[in-house]
């Protein structure tokens, strides 16, 4: 199978989720949108959690690389902080996360509470390298880049799936991912 194939029924499962959710898809129905058969689906992934599973990698792994990311001489706290939130932001405003989300939440708890996922795992190859290089030039503190990495990202879980609970009348949901900034920024400084 070609890739520019893999993108198309990748492109159809994306369809139909947005269209009824994750629950209503099915291997079927998604190849009846890619106007394949059944079979060329199913030998593809064998079920839906496993073409949800390259569903999700591939569009939350399209939304981290198009966020800029300091280069590893610039790397500062600041911009990590930055760079962090800004995947959040392109990530809470993705139809197919927001679909995901408002439909269907619990597709999204192995990835916090067993797993730790393809995308997650993209991020932390990213990010990591990032604080090794802004500790080297002094402009990230000293620790494990894993661990700081890791704890930055389990930051932005939270913001990222459950800001809409903490906003109200009082605090709009950007405040939190600004606050979020700026504990990024304070936690890795020197």
């Amino acid at each position: 199978m070609t890739s520019e194939r893999h993108k198309t029924y990748l492109d159809a499962a994306r369809e139909a989720i947005l269209d009824v959710g994750w629950k209503r898809t099915t291997l079927t129905d998604v190849a009846r949108r890619a106007g394949v058969s059944r079979m060329t689906i199913y030998r593809a992934w064998p079920d839906m959690q496993t073409l949800l599973a390259d569903l999700m990698t591939r569009e939350w792994s399209a939304i981290f690389a198009a966020v800029p990311a300091p280069a590893d001489d610039e790397v500062t706290p600041e911009r990590v902080g930055t760079a962090i939130t800004a995947a959040i932001t392109a990530l809470r405003a993705n139809p197919l996360f927001r679909r995901i989300l408002d439909l269907d939440p619990e597709l999204l708890l192995p990835y916090l509470l067993d797993r730790r996922g393809r995308s997650q795992q993209a991020v932390l190859d990213l990010l990591t390298p990032r604080i090794a290089a802004g500790q080297a030039a002094g402009r990230i503190r000293a620790g494990s880049p894993e661990l700081l990495a890791r704890t930055v990202l389990l930051a932005a879980h939270g913001i990222t799936l459950s800001a809409h609970t903490m906003a109200d009348d009082d605090i709009a949901e950007q405040e939190l991912v600004d606050e979020l900034n700026r504990l990024i920024s304070k936690g890795l400084a020197p």
